[in-house]
């Protein structure tokens, strides 16, 4: 055989490459992550998820409540009806008794051989009397069994709905805290961020008069959250980070009111929704309640003298 010259060794080389290259398999693209607005609606869904879960769960606890009831009202007629029983019983043996001291012993005889029409007359409506009771006495028992086996049966399958109900409701909230991360993560960093984590002095800007940190606090505070009242952020002629364009307050009631509990609440998320992004947004501190946070904890603040100048009816918020 003939040996192949180095031309046609190389181009073998070539040609071999090139075709493994070409059946190699391509590496599987990322899936793409989901947009910010997918993962809330999945935060939605799963939150309705949560609740529905938990109404169920309620609903059979409500079920087994009202078998419970049933149970210890079938036993109540049942002790009313064993206590008839007693009364029937003793008065019977009361007329015989009675019957016996008068000298007339038909009574007690007729129950023993009831040999004459008026003392078999007696003992069979004595004895009919008797049985009636006794009947009821084993229907009310008839009741408190089937009542108490319903009452059994039902706690038994609720502990198996409540068993699934918390799974599923436990697997629900890991996603939720999932989706909630991720959702963090998408606050994105304000302007002016320096290497070392300081911030940049900013201008007021735009017909709002505020900084861009500022804007974008406050948009994204309108954004994960459903405020009840107005936003306010510049005004001139006080004191603090408003003449410069660096603070806002997220009123929660009006009219120097009090907020609800709900909205009471919700000042609190917000106030922690902002300290948590204090780093991303340049969040400077937050007061709220008679409390102000530089994100080292809440310090206690002197009386201001009414509900709005101690901020119960609102959260301030300023930036770097």
């Amino acid at each position: 055989m003939a040996a192949s010259s180095p031309a046609s060794l190389a181009i073998g080389l070539i040609t071999a490459a090139t075709v493994a290259l070409s059946a190699a398999p391509t590496p599987a693209a990322a899936a793409p992550k989901p947009s910010e607005a997918q993962l809330r609606a999945q935060l939605k869904q799963l939150n309705s998820k949560v609740d529905k879960l938990i109404e169920r769960y309620n609903l059979k606890r409500v079920e087994l409540a009202k078998a419970q009831d049933a149970a210890k009202a079938a036993t109540a007629r049942l002790t009313t009806a064993e206590q008839t029983l007693t009364d029937a019983e003793q008065r019977v043996a009361e007329i015989a008794r009675l019957r016996y001291q008068n000298g007339d012993p038909t009574l007690m005889t007729g129950f023993l051989h009831p040999s004459n029409a008026s003392g078999a007359a007696l003992l069979e409506q004595l004895t009919a009397e008797q049985q009636a009771v006794v009947a009821i006495v084993a229907k009310a028992r008839d009741d408190r069994q089937r009542a108490s086996e319903e009452a059994a049966a039902l706690a038994s399958r609720i502990k198996v709905d409540a068993a699934e109900v918390n799974k599923q409701r436990d697997e629900a909230e890991d996603v939720i805290k999932d989706i909630r991360k991720k959702l963090a993560d998408l606050v994105p960093f304000g302007t002016g961020r320096n290497a070392n984590g300081s911030w940049a002095p900013e201008l007021p800007s735009g017909s709002d008069n505020i900084t861009a940190r500022t804007r974008l606090m406050k948009a994204q505070v309108e954004k994960n959250f459903a405020l009840p009242f107005t936003v306010g952020c510049f005004r001139s002629g006080s004191s603090g980070e408003h003449p410069l364009g660096r603070a806002c307050d997220f009123m929660m009631s009006t009219g120097g009111s009090m907020p609800s509990a709900t909205n009471n609440a919700l000042g609190d998320r917000v106030a922690d929704w902002a300290l948590k992004n204090k780093g991303k947004l340049g969040v400077k501190y937050v007061i709220w309640r008679q409390r102000i946070n530089h994100g080292s904890g809440w310090s206690s603040m002197s009386d201001r003298g009414s509900i709005t100048e101690n901020h119960y009816d609102h959260v301030h918020i300023s930036m770097n």
